[in-house]
């Protein structure tokens, strides 16, 4: 048995583990095996950056349930990988050139970009995963996948012609979201809405009189101008006409009519529209078709002249003719004040708003018009709905999740997939001179398809644009395993579906609702079995962890700090099922404190070594309590798992470890100063130390594997890391009830002791009444040395000069020195009566309403009836004890 420092010291055995479980292939996962698979894909994480205590958890979560697989009996596969983050990993290769190189993107070639794009991800993209390896992560790092390799880039490519060649894919000029920042197009899922207080502007648009010329701004009838309220008056320049309600009495004598666009005197129709609310502002609304999708919809229902006033940047384009390449911002306030000066201006009032903003660069979005490639989504989306409506993958907490899925997919829309990139998977279609598009793998091909279609050849230039990240990140589980690149191969038929998805809850749409689809559509199953949603991690402030915020702390410094472990506890011991946690490093601390009862502890029992003797006598009541205790919650974290209320299972098995083991059952085990332990109890108890481990490793597994090693000297290949868990035992649930009571009494003598200022040196006499012997008696051994009696007694009825206390429903009397008066005593014991039956009377409420014992389950009936035979026998000692007083 190894000696233990004095305290645990996580620096000095983490990487020696970590490296040890890695270079003995325990994290490695064989197709040939013939044990039954349990995968996990983990959620790629962007190659840009670090991981946050978001990413913490979740990864956590994963390992907890990886290594646990690992332990009961499954060929447990955990593939690692990072998503190559099109959007965020181009704005941050892109602001590395200028800022160290020099080297605008402009200026050079696609490939020249992608040559330091990935030269950028070399240097940067292993910071992760060295973070996953430090917090103890159990990968398969042979089967690590970055979303741009070569065979994950063809897969895309496949996929994309694919759908294409089924009618899934098709492009076209449709209203979409445009980040001004990153230039490129969004989907709608990569929008965010804010709300702020926004300026409306009143401004007066003239009305064409019978002349042909505008109405008098300061005139006071009703055909001389038309009042609308806007929050973008730098759109004013797109505008091609103005609209009301056909039901709206104040503007019907305006039908027909035209308007004057202010600054540019450009005359548009007064067109009528059911979607104007008469109620929201003067009920008028500038119809500007470029920049809103409701503007564009009336557009298209009026033939509407469509003119988009805004540049790729955000700048105003020369289609504006007004304040030409000044940012959209900027522009407002000019228009504001040009409108102002002309008269056209009547006021500007505060409104509550909300704008879109860009979850990947932050940047405001605009609505445009813009020629994209789009996925049909309605067929995809009903195979992935019916999936968890019928039950087939499963979602946890299902009462959180599972409306805001269904959601989603009810009311899906087409999926913008083109991005205005070059870091990413390249579409592959080419286009001749006059627009005709060929989907094709390679030019060559794309050659050959265009000449059979055309019977000729023509230059055809591939498009520039790449595909969504989430494009490629929705085929994930399949190609991991080369599912698309190489179909049918030996992995992807044995490790998919995996078993299960664990991430975060922010991605439900984006990324597990897609996967579930791909699932389908490309190998015609389910790719998972159940999904596990993380809550999320927040600051102190509420506001979740990210990047973006730089709010989160630095995960090796805390690693550093307390040891991988302790942080693994803390972040999990604070995250119950799904729900948002507020991070605090106090949690990690207890983590730490939790470790270190865990060194003590067998720091302790390493000094009974040397007090073993044959002729002691066996505790059995304490092995046989631990043993049942064991087993019960062994059984319970079983469910937990099973459930995915792993949070749960870590705090039983922190409260089987801190008090039922360390608190009780070593006390109860531990030899007196000058007294022995029985060997087959020291054995014993080194055993429980050993199980207990084993169901911590999946937590903890670099203190557990440490001590494991420590109890015992072990052959090569016996690590805690792949030791499977011993079948649970039955439980004796009487041997559990008399540990309660035994518990229950000693805490109740104790209390006793210290309200009299007995000291624990002085013994005391106990008294039990003779009729619960049978209960007492195999308990008074530890009960006498743990309260420190000089004798145990059964008696008909209270001894003289005793105190009476009620455990549970059994009456035992302490003699110690009085120093409570009768009058106290009298008081607490009347006081205990009247709640008891208060408690009684509430009891038999329920049980006397037809209605509640019509309708409860049996056990409930049965558990009621317990609590009203319990709180009578308490009355009866209660008034036994007042009446002896």
């Amino acid at each position: 048995m190894t000696e233990l420092s004095k305290h645990y010291d996580p620096k000095a055995v983490e990487e020696k583990w970590y490296n040890h479980w890695k270079n003995s292939g325990y994290f490695k996962a064989d197709s040939n095996s013939t044990k039954p698979p349990y995968t996990v894909v983990i959620p790629p994480p962007n190659v840009t950056g670090v991981l946050h205590m978001g990413h913490t958890l979740n990864e956590t979560v994963q390992d907890i349930v990886i290594r646990r697989a690992r332990n009961t009996g499954f060929n447990a596969c955990w593939v690692p990988g990072s998503d190559h983050a099109s959007i965020a990993t181009e704005a941050k290769v892109v602001h590395m050139l200028k800022t160290e190189k020099g080297i605008n993107k402009n200026d050079l070639t696609r490939e020249e970009f992608l040559k330091y794009a990935f030269e950028w991800k070399e240097k940067y993209g292993n910071i992760i995963y060295n973070q996953i390896a430090k917090l103890g992560c159990s990968v398969d790092w042979d089967r690590t996948t970055f979303t741009m390799d070569d065979h994950y880039y063809k897969a895309v490519i496949k996929i994309f012609i694919d759908l294409y060649n089924r009618g899934f894919i098709y492009r076209g000029a449709r209203m979409i979201n445009w980040d001004p920042a990153a230039k490129t197009a969004l989907s709608d899922e990569e929008v965010n809405f804010k709300d702020v207080e926004g300026d409306f502007y009143y401004i007066k648009y003239a009305v064409e009189q019978a002349d042909g010329g505008a109405g008098n701004l300061n005139g006071i009838l009703n055909t001389d101008y038309i009042l609308l309220a806007t929050k973008r008056p730098e759109t004013i320049m797109g505008d091609t006409g103005v609209c009301v309600n056909p039901a709206d009495p104040r503007y019907r004598h305006l039908h027909g009519r035209h308007a004057f666009v202010p600054m540019l005197h450009k005359k548009v129709p007064i067109v009528t529209d059911d979607y104007i609310d008469i109620a929201f502002g003067t009920g008028v609304l500038k119809v500007t078709p470029a920049h809103d999708i409701n503007d564009y919809n009336i557009g298209l229902k009026h033939n509407l002249e469509v003119i988009d006033t805004l540049n790729e940047d955000g700048t105003l384009s020369d289609a504006a003719q007004l304040f030409v390449g000044l940012d959209r911002f900027a522009a407002r306030d000019a228009v504001a004040a040009e409108l102002q000066q002309l008269g056209h201006l009547l006021k500007i009032e505060k409104q509550p708003s909300k704008i879109a903003i860009s979850e990947r660069s932050g940047a405001v979005v605009e609505p445009r018009i813009s020629t994209q490639w789009f996925v049909k989504m309605t067929e995809m989306a009903g195979k992935a709905l019916d999936a968890v409506k019928l039950g087939e993958v499963k979602i946890y907490p299902e009462d959180r999740f599972i409306n805001t899925y269904k959601y989603w997919l009810e009311n899906i829309k087409d999926w913008c997939i083109s991005r205005q990139l070059w870091w990413g998977q390249r579409i592959p279609a080419w286009y001749d001179a006059a627009g005709n598009i060929v989907v094709a793998a390679t030019e060559n091909e794309a050659n050959t398809v265009y000449f059979e279609q055309h019977k000729k050849h023509a230059q055809l230039t591939q498009d520039n644009d790449v595909l969504d990240t989430w494009f490629s990140s929705w085929i994930w589980p399949i190609e991991v395993f080369k599912g698309i690149s190489n179909p049918g191969n030996a992995d992807i038929k044995y490790f998919y579906p995996t078993q299960t998805l664990i991430t975060g809850q922010d991605i439900i749409f984006f990324w597990v609702a897609r996967m579930i689809m791909a699932g389908y559509v490309f190998e015609g199953v389910k790719p998972f079995s159940d999904v596990y949603f993380t809550g999320i991690v927040r600051d102190s402030q509420g506001r979740k962890m990210s990047k973006q915020l730089n709010n989160s702390p630095d995960l090796l410094a805390l690693i550093d700090k307390f040891g991988a472990d302790a942080v693994r506890f803390g972040i999990m011991y604070a995250s119950p099922a799904g729900n948002d946690l507020l991070f605090n490093e106090a949690s990690l601390e207890q983590g730490r404190q939790f470790n270190n009862k865990l060194w003590n502890a067998l720091k302790l029992v390493n000094m009974w070594a040397d007090k073993q003797n044959e002729t002691t006598t066996k505790n059995e009541f304490a092995t046989a309590w631990f043993s049942n205790r064991l087993a019960q919650i062994s059984q319970e974290i079983t469910k937990n798992f099973e459930s995915f209320k792993i949070s749960d299972a870590l705090k039983k098995l922190y409260n089987l470890v801190w008090d039922d083991f360390c608190s009780w059952y070593l006390e109860w085990m531990k030899p007196s100063i000058d007294g022995n332990i029985n060997p087959a109890d020291y054995k014993q108890t080194l055993d429980f130390f050993e199980a207990l481990l084993a169901l911590l490793h999946p937590f903890i597994p670099f203190v557990t594997e440490e001590l494991y090693h420590a109890l015992a000297t072990r052959p090569t290949g016996d690590d805690l890391c792949i030791k499977q868990l011993a079948a649970s035992k039955n439980i004796d649930l009487g041997v559990l009830n008399n540990g309660t009571v035994l518990q229950q009494t000693i805490s109740a003598i104790r209390d006793v002791r210290n309200k009299n200022n007995t000291k624990p040196k002085e013994t005391i006499v106990l008294f039990i009444l003779a009729a619960h012997k049978n209960i007492f008696e195999p308990l008074e051994t530890i009960l006498q040395k743990q309260i420190n009696a000089s004798e145990v007694t059964y008696c008909t009825a209270q001894p003289t000069g005793t105190q009476a206390l009620v455990v549970s429903t059994y009456a035992i009397y302490v003699q110690v020195p009085i120093t409570e008066n009768l009058g106290d005593q009298k008081e607490k014991l009347e006081k205990e009566l009247q709640y008891q039956e208060g408690f009684l009377t509430s009891v038999l409420k329920k049980l006397n309403n037809e209605k509640f014992v019509a309708n409860a389950k049996p056990e409930v009936l049965a558990f009621e009836a317990k609590k009203k035979t319990d709180a009578e026998e308490k009355i009866a000692l209660l008034k036994a004890n007042l009446a002896g007083l």
